[in-house]
């Protein structure tokens, strides 16, 4: 029995699964980076995978911890501009900063960053992914705490087994920048078109108002006409 056992074992051991996971989270965080022309087999959405339900749901907590370090590391990494140089390294301006004491109070300011990317390094055990997760996510997501990527379930089953497929995907794509311009804009107000009159209105409105003189003929000639009679 499984009993207080945390988590799904999705058919695998715990080291087959874990693996698993971590090629799963690099492949995420590297489709960030999308090829002008990209070659056969790989991502064509930026910052997106598909997979199964299950296995999506065991992986966001994974990738959503990861991105909090990248967060933490920005601040760290901020405060340590304060102290470092701008000289190429071995050269002479550099080796002058590496043994003054601006290179201790930035070697201190920065430890901890360093060691957020080595604990990432351990999880992911690949250096493309770590550097695009601090160098892109940790920034992008610092006004952000939490809720990092969302899963979409899809209508169509994987082929073959029938398996429910999800998208895995991170917050803040350019569909969600779309969507939000799109609300930010106000919808365009429609004047009301000018009631239409109708025709006998129309021809009473046009007609002509008839003079004194014309009313004055008009009379006579019925006051005539009734006399004769």
């Amino acid at each position: 029995m499984r009993h207080r056992v945390k988590g799904r074992t999705l058919g695998r051991n715990g080291s087959h699964r874990k693996a698993m996971f971590r090629n799963m989270a690099a492949s995420l965080i590297k489709t960030l980076r999308i090829e002008e022309e990209p070659k056969e087999g790989s991502a064509k959405v930026s910052g997106r995978i598909v997979t199964t339900v299950a296995k999506a749901k065991e992986l966001r907590p994974i990738v959503e911890k990861l991105v909090t370090l990248a967060r933490k590391a920005v601040k760290h990494e901020e405060a340590a501009k304060e102290f470092a140089t701008a000289e190429a390294k071995n050269s002479e301006g550099w080796k002058a900063w590496r043994s003054s004491d601006q290179w201790q109070k930035w070697s201190a300011a920065i430890a901890p960053a360093v060691a957020m990317r080595r604990r990432a390094f351990s999880a992911l055990r690949d250096k493309e992914a770590v550097s695009i997760l601090f160098a892109q996510l940790g920034p992008r997501f610092l006004e952000r705490d939490g809720g990092y990527t969302r899963i979409i379930k899809l209508a169509k089953p994987r082929l073959g087994d029938a398996g429910v497929q999800a998208i895995i995907e991170f917050v803040g794509n350019e569909r969600d920048r779309v969507k939000r311009g799109a609300a930010r804009v106000a919808p365009a107000v429609v004047d009301s078109p000018a009631p239409v009159a109708a025709p006998e209105e129309e021809a009473v409105k046009d007609a002509p108002e008839p003079s004194a003189e014309a009313a004055e003929t008009t009379g006579s000639e019925a006051t005539a006409a009734g006399d004769e009679e």
